[in-house]
């Protein structure tokens, strides 16, 4: 039986395997290869890198660290987890009979994006026209016309952020009505300067002069320099919650001070868990975790 399994490999679970190797711990990390972070065209906000680094290759970077140590890495989705009677976890993989056995788990599972129905999104988000992070960004975005794809708090909440950047933001709520919003949104709204268009988009398309040209159903169009989408993402935490793990009211699971869910020895690391979608918090998670494992198997006898 494994000390450890590591389900995911973006970078909290590449980070968790980096300590486990280096602590000698028998592990493996299985990872479906949908990292969000394979889709940043390049980030200006992770520390260490100046000029900025791609998704793909911080990703690289980190399995190559990874496995320098003998770090097992493994492409395959887990798509079962079961407690083991006597104690630790039982992992089935798609199309595999096989069953992994290991002491404890690491969730990086993430989450995926709820994406904006557009022609050829995937270019769209490496020429920087449709962006997910204005934590990440918005320095690279300051006095552009940015719109904001989204209704309801969480698109009034990334509107207003946004203003910190541009004074030229306008909330695209898609037809979706905004009745759920009360005077104090409204107000919040207009008093950032926000415009709000509650017009359904007929249809949006990228321009040749790099900007996002949005056609609205009654006809009107208007071109922005950058889109943000604002439509929330859907947590990958099904494989915890399965097993009984707490979450919170708006999805994310619920950790300990050492990222341990509810579930004794099932650890939870990044975007699984926080509401914070950074890559320098989910290493940090990582951290925590994979120590926090280490120094629990040790004291139990389990040596490397």
């Amino acid at each position: 039986m494994l000390d450890c399994l590591i389900i995911g490999g973006g970078p909290g679970g590449l980070t968790a395997a980096i300590y486990l190797a280096r602590f000698r711990r028998r592990f493996l990390l299985i990872d479906a290869g949908s990292s969000r972070a394979s889709w940043i065209p390049m980030s200006h906000n992770h520390a260490g890198f100046p000029d900025g680094v791609a998704g793909n290759e911080l990703l690289d970077r980190m399995r190559r660290q990874a496995v320098r140590y003998g770090a097992p890495l493994r492409k395959g989705n887990v798509d079962s987890l079961l407690t083991r009677e006597g104690g630790g976890f039982v992992a089935g993989i798609e199309g595999s009979d096989e069953a992994v056995e290991a002491s404890c788990v690491i969730l990086a599972t993430g989450v995926e994006d709820v994406e904006p129905v557009l022609p050829d999104l995937e270019k769209a988000v490496k020429r920087g026209l449709v962006r997910h992070c204005p934590v990440c960004d918005g320095f690279e975005v300051i006095d552009q016309k940015l719109g904001v794809i989204g209704h309801g708090a969480g698109g009034v909440e990334e509107a207003v952020f946004l203003t910190t950047y541009s004074r030229d933001i306008t909330l695209l709520t898609l037809g979706e009505p905004m009745d759920d919003l009360g005077e104090a949104d409204a107000a919040r709204l207009d008093a950032h300067g926000v415009k709000v268009v509650k017009t359904e988009i007929a249809e949006i398309n990228i321009a040749a002069q790099g900007a996002a040209h949005v056609r609205f159903a009654d006809g009107i169009a208007d071109d922005y320099d950058s889109l943000y989408s604002a439509l929330g993402c859907r947590i990958r935490s099904g494989l915890a919650t399965a097993l009984g793990a707490t979450a919170s009211a708006d999805g994310p699971l619920e950790v300990s001070a050492h990222q341990e869910t509810s579930v004794h020895g099932l650890y939870a690391v990044g975007d699984v868990v926080s509401s914070l979608n950074q890559i320098s918090v989910a290493m940090g998670h990582a951290a925590v975790a994979s120590s926090h494992i280490h120094r629990r198997l040790s004291s139990q006898g389990e040596k490397p």
